[in-house]
C-alpha cells in the first residue's frame, strides 16, 4: 500500500534533483493534496477479479521417425490405443500405418512435454521436450523427425478436453559442451504451436449489469473498441489489443489499474498521488502502471521526472511516456542504452525496442550490435529478428533450421540457438575458413576436409543406414556455404557430386563449434540456453 500524507507542503517536483546541472529549480510553494489510493475511485481490480495469465504445462504422445535402427518397438497399450485413434481421425489423409511405424526399429514412441506461454497468440511457438516412453529401449533420438502430434493440458491426454497445441518437426539432441551427450534427451525447438488465442473473463465480485457495462465501456474507451464485451451481469470478456502483442502481462496489469469514474478533479488527484509515489515512494512499479493506465493527461508531470537524480525513476518515467506516445521518453531511454555504466541498459533497450516507432527502434537497436557486452548484442539481434529488420538476413536450410547473417556488427561470431526456432547465426560475416582443415563430427558420421592448397572444402556424410557415404559435396571456404551445404536436402549433380547432405541441425551446430575450436575461422562461438521445460516462472 502507498504510504501517503494528506497534505504535503513541498511539491513532489521539489524533491527531484537536477543532477548538478544549472537549471531553474522545479518546485512549488503551493500545497498538493495527495489522496490515499482508496479515495481515488474504483478501479477494475477493485470491483472484479482480473485473472493473471499463467503458462500452461502440456503433454502428449507421438512418433519419431528416421532413427536408423536406434529406435524401439515398445509402446504401452494405452498409448498405442491413443495413437491409433489419433491416426484415424487426424492423420487419415496421410495414410500412415501406426502399427507398422511402432514395430519398426527406425522409429520410437515418445512422450512430449511443453509449456504454452502465458496469454498465447494463435500458433505462437514454444519448445517441446521429446523423450522415449517409459520402458522403451531406444538408444538415440538424434537425427529423427517428429510426426505431427497433439498436446493437451497436463493429465488430460486422450480425454475429451481442450486441445492446447500441436507439435512437429526436427528432433534436436544437444551435442554442444558435453563429452557424453544423452542421445535420448531431445527437443522439438520451436516445434510447438498454441492452438488457441488467449481470452480472459473478468468476473465482477457482485453481479450487476450496469457495472459490467460501465467496465466494458471504460476499457473500450481507454484501449480500443473490441477490447471488452459484457456477456453477463458478472462476466466481461477481455481481449488483448494488437498494440499490446509484446506486452501482454503489462496489459493485464493496466486493466486492473484502470479507473471506472472519470472527473477532472479525480484525474488530477490521481496524477499527483502517483507522480509522488513514483518519485519518492516505495511502490514505484504500481505507480508507473497507474500513470500509464490514466493515459496521456499524466504526461506533463511525468516529463518533470525525466530530470530526477534517480536513474530508476527516469527509466520508469521514460518508459511510461513512450508507451503513451511521447518521444521524450525515447530520448531518455536512448541515453540509458548508450551509457555503458548504466545498470538499466537492458531494461531501456527492451522498452525502446517494443514501444518506439519501428524506424526509430530499428536505428537504436542496430547501434547495440557494436556493443562490447555480448548479452546486449544478442538481445539487440533478437529484437531485430522479431521486427523482421533487414539487418538480419534469413534463409531456410533444408527443412531443419535457419541460417541467418548479421553483417552490421563489430563482432565476428557464430551463434547457435538451443531454444526457439533452430538457427545458426553468423555475426560479422562473411566468415572465411582457412584451408588445411579437417573436422569430424561426433561419431565420425560427417567429415569436413580441405588439404593445403585445395581451392574448395570437401564434405562427406555416412548414410544413416551405414551402407556407403553421401558425397563428396563441395563448398566454398565461406562458413555460410559450408553450413548451407551440410544442412540442405541431399541432391546430386551431373558430375556425381552432392549439393546437400541433409545433416541434422544438432550435428551442424556442433560441427560449427568444432571448426571454430580448431581455429579454422577467426570468430567466437556463442551457444544459446537450453529450454527450461518443466520450470514455470510466475511473473
Amino acid at each position: 500500500m502507498f504510504r501517503l500524507k494528506t497534505f504535503v507542503v513541498v511539491s513532489v517536483l521539489a524533491v527531484l534533483s537536477l543532477g548538478g546541472c544549472r537549471r531553474k529549480e522545479i518546485a512549488s510553494d503551493s500545497p498538493i493534496d495527495l489522496v490515499p489510493p482508496e479515495k481515488l475511485g474504483r478501479t477494475v481490480g477493485t470491483v472484479a477479479e482480473v485473472p493473471r495469465p499463467e503458462p500452461l504445462s502440456v503433454q502428449g504422445y507421438g512418433i519419431v521417425a528416421g532413427l536408423a535402427g536406434t529406435g524401439s518397438s515398445h509402446c504401452p497399450v494405452p498409448v498405442r490405443d491413443y495413437l491409433n485413434r489419433y491416426a484415424q481421425t487426424e492423420l487419415a489423409g496421410l495414410h500412415i500405418n501406426v502399427q507398422q511405424l511402432i514395430q519398426s526399429r527406425n522409429t520410437a514412441v515418445v512422450r512430449l512435454d511443453g509449456v504454452v506461454p502465458a496469454a498465447p497468440s494463435q500458433n505462437e511457438r514454444f519448445d517441446v521436450r521429446v523423450s522415449p516412453v517409459e520402458g522403451s529401449d531406444a538408444t538415440s533420438l538424434h537425427g529423427g523427425w517428429l510426426y505431427r502430434a497433439e498436446l493437451y493440458p497436463e493429465g488430460l491426454v486422450g480425454l475429451k478436453g481442450r486441445l492446447a497445441g500441436t507439435v512437429e518437426g526436427v528432433v534436436f539432441v544437444n551435442l554442444i559442451g558435453t563429452g557424453s551427450p544423452d542421445l535420448t534427451t531431445a527437443y522439438a525447438l520451436g516445434g510447438g504451436r498454441a492452438a488457441y488465442e488467449y481470452r480472459s473473463i473478468i468476473q465482477l465480485r457482485r453481479a450487476h449489469f450496469a457495472v459490467a457495462n460501465q467496465l466494458r465501456n471504460r476499457l473500450n474507451e481507454r484501449y480500443g473498441l473490441g477490447t471488452a464485451s459484457a456477456i453477463s451481469p458478472t462476466d466481461v470478456e477481455l481481449r488483448i489489443p494488437p498494440q499490446y502483442r509484446w506486452r501482454k502481462q503489462r496489459f493485464i496489469e493496466l486493466v486492473r489499474a484502470t479507473y471506472l469514474e472519470q472527473t477532472s478533479e479525480l484525474m488530477q488527484s490521481r496524477i499527483n498521488t502517483f507522480i509522488h509515489s513514483l518519485a519518492v515512494g516505495e511502490e514505484k512499479a504500481s505507480a508507473e502502471i497507474a500513470l500509464e493506465a490514466i493515459g496521456r493527461v499524466s504526461l506533463p508531470k511525468l516529463g518533470a521526472l525525466l530530470h530526477s537524480s534517480d536513474e530508476g525513476v527516469r527509466l520508469r518515467a521514460a518508459r511510461c511516456m513512450l508507451s503513451l506516445g511521447d518521444d521524450r521518453g525515447l530520448v531518455a531511454l536512448r541515453n540509458m542504452v548508450m551509457d555503458k555504466d548504466s545498470p538499466y541498459r537492458r531494461e531501456a533497450l527492451d522498452a525502446a525496442a517494443v514501444l518506439a516507432r519501428r524506424r526509430d527502434a530499428g536505428l537504436l537497436v542496430q547501434r547495440l550490435l557494436h556493443d562490447d557486452d555480448v548479452r546486449l548484442v544478442l538481445a539487440a539481434y533478437e529484437h531485430l529478428r522479431r521486427m523482421e529488420n533487414p539487418a538480419v538476413a534469413q534463409e531456410l536450410v533444408g527443412r531443419g533450421f535457419y541460417l541467418e547473417q548479421v553483417t552490421q556488427t563489430s563482432h565476428k561470431a557464430v551463434y547457435v540457438s538451443r531454444s526457439g526456432q533452430p538457427r545458426i547465426v553468423i555475426f560479422g560475416g562473411p566468415l572465411i575458413c582457412r584451408d588445411n582443415l579437417f573436422v569430424e563430427s561426433p561419431g565420425g558420421g560427417v567429415l569436413i576436409d580441405s588439404p593445403a592448397g585445395q581451392d574448395y572444402v570437401g564434405i562427406t556424410r555416412s548414410r544413416p543406414s551405414g551402407a556407403g557415404v553421401i558425397g563428396p559435396a563441395r563448398a566454398s571456404f565461406a562458413l555460410s556455404d559450408i553450413v548451407r551445404t551440410l544442412g540442405s536436402e541431399p541432391a546430386g549433380t551431373s558430375k556425381g557430386t552432392a549439393r546437400g547432405l541433409g545433416v541434422s541441425y544438432g550435428e551442424v551446430a556442433v560441427l560449427a563449434q568444432q571448426l571454430l575450436a580448431k581455429d579454422a575461422v577467426d570468430a567466437e562461438f556463442w551457444a544459446g540456453p537450453l529450454p527450461k521445460i518443466g520450470l514455470i516462472v510466475k511473473k
